[in-house]
């Protein structure tokens, strides 16, 4: 690392708190933070949900999988992509008129409270999972391109993501996630285009490299490698931070329009990291493969040009972690604390607990992160859209498209039955099958068994 090296970091993270303090100018109230006041563009929803899914596990995550897999680590931004897709055609419209601003919310319409305090708690769990993944992928970042040891790397990490998106709430999410969305995408692009090019173009990557295990889309299995797209696809539909992101716009219309430019875009910055992840196992096949894409940027590019490029894959992580952790914050304040704990509180304190709730959850996957150096962080990620999409999917989709005809102890069942089942499959099933199959398995049979029976929500 060069004096360039740290002013091309320098110039990015400048321009990120400008931005982020602008945005922060915009919060006056705790709906401005939660939801922005559903004033958002459709610029600002794909930057929200860009700036959220394309993080540390589409980039570093992505490479780092490449490195060993090849082109099964598409499954993360190509499932992500379709989750979009499908999130913008079945759910946005009930989401988005629905008039809540979370997905327990919505949940609690249709089954009562007790449903939306389980779905609360449990799609938090895998969310928080989703924020682990993010902080590995920071300090794989910060240690692979500095002297620093994992503990003050966890540090700077945690201290960036919470200043990411402390101040500015959705709209630092969406404003900030537009402009890291652009630089990403340029970032990425660039990257993979530099990758073919220096490897002397595809057919020479190919001849490089074994055609097992490197260029087919189901290197680990087909059971595991679909379960893991379709894990991010439920995952993308039953996440606050993203449902967050449609209830946020303007109107339905340009809800739809984020979700489709989101659809279109981070499957690229899939395909570009599987490129240098290929290109590093070719060239560098020593390295810790976590470090395939910050290694690769510090090789193959002008040190200012670099160090903006680093400064980007920093605020990329730190972006994505936040956004979440933005939804977990709002579901805690609308879903746990005003309704157990303070349901006559103020704006301002609902404000202020959004913020600290942002704070305890990343002191928290610091911690966890800490013991879980040598992690595959793709792992993590696909580990927590399918916890999510096990708890929430079917009774989501039974309260959009039949509602009144499931019952809430069936939905509340079926939220424990999908997680138990991925527990209690997986040492069962091994590598046969994906966990997830199972657990969403049981989680639509409790629900249809409550539909058939005609079982009504008591009034």
């Amino acid at each position: 690392m060069t004096l360039a090296h740290y002013s091309g970091i320098f110039l990015v993270l400048f321009l990120i708190t400008a931005l982020g303090l602008y945005s922060g100018s915009r919060v006056k109230s705790a709906g401005d933070f939660s939801s922005g006041g559903r004033k958002a563009g459709a610029g600002l929803v794909a930057g929200a949900v860009i700036g959220t899914l394309a993080g540390g596990a589409s980039t570093i995550g992505t490479a780092q999988l490449a490195f060993i897999h090849g082109f099964s680590a598409w499954w993360f931004t190509l499932g992500g992509g379709l989750g979009c897709l499908i999130l913008a055609i079945c759910y946005a419209k009930a989401l988005h008129t629905s008039g809540v601003s979370t997905l327990p919310q919505m949940l609690a319409a249709e089954y009562g409270r007790k449903v939306a305090t389980a779905a609360s708690l449990l799609t938090s769990l895998g969310s928080f999972l989703s924020i682990v993944s993010q902080v590995l992928s920071a300090i794989a970042l910060i240690t692979s391109v500095s002297g620093l040891s994992s503990l003050p790397a966890t540090l700077i990490a945690v201290l960036l993501m919470t200043c990411y998106v402390m101040f500015g709430g959705i709209f630092g999410a969406g404003i900030v996630g537009m402009a890291k969305t652009l630089l990403l995408f340029s970032l990425t692009v660039v990257c993979g285009l530099m990758a073919l090019y220096l490897q002397g173009g595809w057919s020479s990557l190919a001849s490089a490299l074994p055609p097992e295990g490197s260029f087919g889309l189901t290197a680990r299995g087909l059971p595991v490698d679909v379960g893991a797209g379709l894990s991010l696809v439920l995952g993308v539909i039953t996440t606050q931070a993203y449902i967050q992101a449609v209830i946020s716009a303007r109107t339905l219309r340009l809800a739809k329009s984020g979700l489709f430019l989101s659809a279109a875009l981070i499957p690229v910055i899939g395909i570009a990291g599987i490129l240098v992840g290929l290109y590093m196992r070719v060239h560098m096949p020593d390295i810790n493969p976590a470090g395939a894409l910050p290694v690769f940027v510090l090789e193959h590019m002008p040190p200012l040009v670099a160090g903006m490029a680093l400064g980007t894959l920093l605020i990329t992580v730190a972006g994505s972690a936040a956004g979440v952790a933005l939804g977990l914050s709002s579901m805690f304040c609308a879903d746990i604390y005003r309704v157990y704990f303070n349901p006559a509180a103020r704006d301002k304190t609902l404000l202020f607990v959004s913020r600290a709730a942002i704070a305890c959850i990343f002191a928290a996957a610091a911690l966890i992160s800490a013991g879980n150096m040598g992690s595959l962080i793709l792992g993590w990620s696909f580990m927590s859209m399918g916890l999510r999409g096990a708890v929430a999917f079917g009774a989501l989709t039974a309260a959009v498209y039949i509602p009144g005809r499931v019952s809430a102890s069936c939905a509340l069942c079926s939220m424990f039955v999908g997680p138990l089942c991925i527990l209690l499959g997986k040492p069962f099933i091994g590598g046969l099958l994906d966990p997830l199959f199972p657990g969403v398995a049981g989680s639509l049979i409790v629900l249809l068994i409550g539909y058939f029976r005609g079982v009504r929500r008591n009034a």
